[in-house]
């Protein structure tokens, strides 16, 4: 079967439901690193594993799903925060397991290895103070950040009103800011 760009997402999601590498590739590789960015947040030691199980979801329901590319999107951050969710309830019935597994970053296919290790170390900080705001703020930051998603569907995600959604983005983008800043202060004060 010869490779070839897809014209339209729905002929995208087409061949995906028919298992066309093609396809299936250019889905893992819109979604896959949102998903876990995502994940880090929530899920420090086992992000690989909710990831997979969310892929499992995906691909078990793929047939049923209709929509547009953005509404593709929220139906799989949808699955994710489900699967996420249901980690966590499972979690609370599994033994702990100690061991310390840290994030190695991805680097393929940048021109500059460099560059894209900063960006990484960057983006692992974000995401390192996005774990020291409230849950439901940093939720919603992530997916209208790193998920890319309007306000609107990130409330039908998380069950909360549009309004709601927009004062808790406010709420932890403000946190945020102040973490940043004392931690800015802190570096300063300890360069002195």
């Amino acid at each position: 079967m010869a490779l070839r760009e897809p014209s339209t997402f729905a002929d995208t999601l087409d061949a995906a439901r028919r298992g066309d590498e093609w396809a299936i590739s250019l889905l893992w590789t819109d979604l896959n690193p949102r998903l876990l960015r995502y994940l880090r947040v929530r899920h420090r030691d086992s992000v690989d594993d909710v990831a997979s199980e969310t892929w499992v979801r995906v691909n078990r329901s793929l047939s049923r799903f209709e929509g547009t590319d953005v509404e593709f999107r929220a139906w799989f951050f949808t699955v994710a925060r489900s699967a996420s969710i249901d980690w966590h309830r499972g979690a609370a019935r599994r033994p702990n397991v100690v061991g310390n597994l840290d994030f190695v970053p991805d680097c393929t296919g940048d021109d500059d290895p460099a560059e894209a290790w900063i960006d990484t170390i960057d983006a692992k900080g974000a995401l390192a103070l996005l774990g020291r705001i409230p849950s439901a703020q940093s939720e919603v930051i992530l997916l209208r950040v790193v998920a890319g998603l309007d306000a609107e569907r990130v409330g039908q995600i998380i069950g909360k009103p549009v309004g709601t959604v927009r004062v808790l983005q406010h709420r932890g983008l403000r946190r945020l800011a102040q973490l940043l800043a004392s931690e800015r202060a802190e570096a300063s004060d300890m360069a002195r």
